[in-house]
């Protein structure tokens, strides 16, 4: 590893600042004064976690789509942006552009909310060159025969722990899809399934997050690894299951714990990973947080029982 010679001489000098003199850390309230020791460990270790951050990763959630804002289960039915999903890609590229990003590849799934997305955000930052890569292994989870149907409904028909299994759960796969579903058709004879690396016929009909990570993984260490691995910063512009079943691997979440991981529509994810893509720092997700929390929450309600009153 390299070393700025001048960035290590002032953070020594810092160190024995903080070593003199302490810090005080207020509020409007009352002064709080913390230890020396403690700040100085505390930077120190801040500065040893920035040295060990050898790439950059991007995961998106795409923007709302228009079965998003009816709350219905999407899936892999092709939807489009909508209104607020479109602002939502540009206001993320903006932010993106703002804070001085620059990407070398994105990949995306092959469903248009993912792509449309990708699309936006690049042109927002002046991007628009930027090769995208597609594969169906980025799709969003495949919730079977839930497809279309809206979510806060079957929470007040079959209670909200079990929609909570089924959107969420790890190892728990919905009921499969059959040619009976009015949307079985539109979905397997779309032609964009002849471009899979697997015969159309062995496609998912259903799928656990156990089952996503699955069909994402050999895609991920085959194609996108390498790519980071060359010192490219990668967006990876996909749905909130395949970006969740991702931060799973990534960062060994448990089976149990990823049920409470929540991404919400066009707000990034900044991974900071070593040579060996494990995580150095927590995960952060970009923009004002007061207004991402509001996001998460809007997107953990959906699966709450609403009576129509």
């Amino acid at each position: 590893m390299r070393l700025n010679i001048g960035r290590w001489r002032l953070l020594l000098f810092c160190l024995n600042a903080f070593n003199v003199f302490g810090c005080a850390v207020t509020d409007c309230i009352t002064p709080v004064f913390i230890p020396a020791e403690c700040v100085a460990y505390s930077f120190l270790l801040l500065v040893l976690r920035m040295s060990n951050v050898k790439y950059k990763l991007f995961l998106l959630r795409h923007g709302e789509g228009a079965w998003n804002k009816e709350n219905r289960f999407c899936s892999w039915v092709d939807q489009k942006l909508s209104e607020d999903g479109v602002k939502e890609a540009q206001d993320c590229g903006k932010l993106l552009k703002e804070q001085g990003y620059k990407f070398d590849l994105v990949y995306t799934s092959i469903l248009s909310r993912s792509i449309q997305t990708a699309w936006l955000v690049l042109e927002a930052m002046g991007q628009e060159w930027v090769p995208v890569v597609k594969s169906w292994r980025l799709n969003e989870r495949h919730y079977g025969s839930l497809i279309g149907l809206n979510r806060a409904e079957m929470a007040l028909q079959h209670g909200e722990e079990k929609v909570k299994l089924w959107r969420r759960g790890y190892d728990v796969t919905p009921p499969q899809i059959d040619e009976s579903h009015p949307y079985f058709l539109e979905i397997y004879n779309d032609r964009r399934y002849t471009t899979c690396d697997v015969p159309k016929e062995t496609l998912p009909r259903a799928e656990s997050l156990k089952e996503v990570l699955d069909r994402l993984l050999p895609y991920w260490e085959s194609t996108v690894v390498p790519e980071i691995k060359k010192d490219k910063t990668v967006l990876i512009s996909a749905h909130g299951n395949s970006c969740r079943a991702l931060l799973k691997h990534l960062e060994g979440i448990s089976d149990e714990e990823i049920a409470n991981v929540t991404l919400p529509t066009g707000i990034p994810v900044l991974l900071e990973l070593d040579e060996n893509l494990r995580p150095v720092n927590p995960r952060q997700l970009l923009g004002d947080q007061a207004k991402i929390q509001a996001a998460i929450k809007k997107v953990e309600d959906q699966g709450k029982a609403k009576s129509s009153t």
